[in-house]
């Protein structure tokens, strides 16, 4: 009997295979950001890319804030070619991270979305650089930046 998860086949495995590690080459997810923020040299810059605003009531620890409008070459500059970025946002039903991504691309600097941004980050239980900012909300203020 056919219903919605299995009316369309799944994928060839190579198919399936090069779908997936494209998309791993273009995310990382919370858990794995807080297990390499825990090691000596995680090997990645963490961008919180919200406004200074919402990055004062709370953010990843170890983060840097610098909002995607503010990322430019001479900006970036700061770090080596070869700096991988991570960056996040508030959360799923925000831009701002993609846009950041887009940003670091353009000026061709590796970069991974850490996906979930805030809301992922706080659904999995880690604590933030506020702790009492866990419980207030996360709102994107990207387009006020």
């Amino acid at each position: 009997m056919s219903n919605a998860v299995t009316a369309i086949p799944a994928a060839a495995s190579a198919q399936t295979l090069t779908h997936f590690a494209a998309k791993l080459a273009f995310e990382t997810d919370c858990s794995d950001v807080h297990a390499a923020l825990l090691a000596d040299a995680p090997g990645f810059v963490l961008l919180d890319v919200r406004g200074p605003g919402v990055f004062a009531t709370g953010h990843v620890p170890g983060a840097l804030n610098l909002p995607h409008r503010e990322i430019t070459a001479e900006r970036m500059a700061q770090w080596p070619a070869e700096t991988l970025f991570v960056v996040y946002c508030a959360g799923p039903h925000c831009n701002g991270a993609d846009r950041a991504a887009f940003k670091l691309a353009q000026l061709g600097r590796p970069v991974k979305l850490m996906i979930g941004g805030m809301t992922g980050w706080v659904d999995e239980g880690f604590a933030l650089a506020d702790g009492a900012a866990a419980l207030r909300g996360y709102a994107c203020d990207c387009a006020l930046v």
